[in-house]
């Protein structure tokens, strides 16, 4: 006489729904990672556009400290003359 097996005895009713069960797991995740994807790509265009504007703001601030220096300088000179004026 032989013993018989011990172990677990998985029907194929059992694997059949496991297997159910983790195809609707997948799907699940599928359909978060779907919209994961569309949101980066709403934060990248986001991004790039808030780029581009930071970019313009600093190209238009450029003449600002320029136009501060020269009037500095001009007023040194003006005040200059005054003074050697007299």
């Amino acid at each position: 006489m032989s013993t018989p097996e011990t172990g677990v005895y998985i029907s194929n009713g059992q694997m059949y729904q496991e297997v159910r069960d983790l195809a609707q797991t997948v799907s699940r995740i599928e359909s978060k990672v779907d919209n994961f994807l569309d949101e980066a790509k709403d934060i990248r265009s986001d991004v790039q556009d808030h780029e581009l504007r930071i970019r313009t703001l600093e190209r238009a601030r450029w003449p600002m400290p320029t136009i501060g220096v020269l009037a500095g300088v001009a007023g040194a000179a003006t005040g200059a003359l005054a003074l050697f004026a007299r």
